[in-house]
């Protein structure tokens, strides 16, 4: 997404879609290039149909300055930004065991839309980013989600550790992923859960992490010392999820 006065842009078809499928309404037209004629664009445009948004045939130089350049496959739109809303003490307090997804000096838009993508599949009730040193939301961010970006809530908090502390006081486990931890493996995973990550190369912060109820680390069997950010959530949540249906099948 990229900001155009009260608007926002999106590109991409995935971004699109979902769009589309989550909020409709806040779409306001679709361009699309009027050379490409194939199934995935006559689906998204009959789509558009049904929710009666309005589309306009134009070409690709006119979408590549709609897009500031980015890979657009071809379809950008203008839509009001209207992002997926939650309040943490809301979340703590309706959620009987939270799964919360917490990233710490992460700057670089692809891995918070991966993070997005990996929060969305296993069921992260909200991200949590600190107001500085972390990349926002843009369009980069918005097409490397696929979608995610309009379905997992975002949360911006101006203290990390203050967070961390109200994490703790409503029973959510704060899970530091850093080395020098307790297998994942063997790790108890089963209660209401925050798991906080760092970037790849400097990790997470030693105030940051020395707040975290319990460090538990990805055993690592090759030679590569380190997971990019996103692949290293979505292990964690992954096998946090599994350690729930677990015990839901006892």
């Amino acid at each position: 997404m990229k900001k155009n006065g009260n608007n926002k842009i999106l590109f991409g078809f995935h971004a699109l879609m979902v769009r589309l499928r989550q909020q409709p309404e806040s779409i306001q037209t679709i361009f699309f290039d009027e050379a490409r004629q194939d199934a995935r664009l006559h689906d998204l445009l009959s789509r558009a149909e049904l929710a009666g948004c309005a589309v306009q045939a134009t070409n690709y130089r006119r979408l590549d300055q709609l897009a500031k350049q980015a890979n657009h496959q071809g379809v950008v739109a203008f839509a009001r930004d209207e992002p997926p809303r939650a309040d943490l003490d809301e979340i703590l307090e309706v959620r009987d065991k939270p799964l919360l997804l917490v990233l710490d000096g992460v700057t670089d838009p692809h891995n918070l839309g991966a993070c997005l993508r990996c929060a969305d599949a296993f069921g992260v009730d909200a991200l949590i980013l600190p107001k500085d040193r972390s990349a926002c939301m843009n369009a980069t961010v918005a097409k490397v989600a696929c979608g995610a970006a309009d379905t997992v809530p975002i949360i911006t908090v101006t203290n990390l550790v203050r967070t961390l502390e109200q994490l703790k006081k409503h029973d959510v486990w704060c899970l530091a992923a850093d080395v020098g931890g307790e297998n994942l493996y063997d790790a108890e995973l089963t209660g209401a859960a925050a798991w906080v990550l760092g970037a790849e190369g400097h990790g997470l912060r030693r105030l940051t992490r020395e707040h975290c109820d319990r460090t538990i680390s990805i055993p690592m069997q090759g030679m590569v010392e380190s997971l990019n950010v996103s692949v290293a959530a979505g292990i964690c949540l992954a096998t946090t999820q599994s350690a729930r249906h677990h015990i839901h099948k006892i």
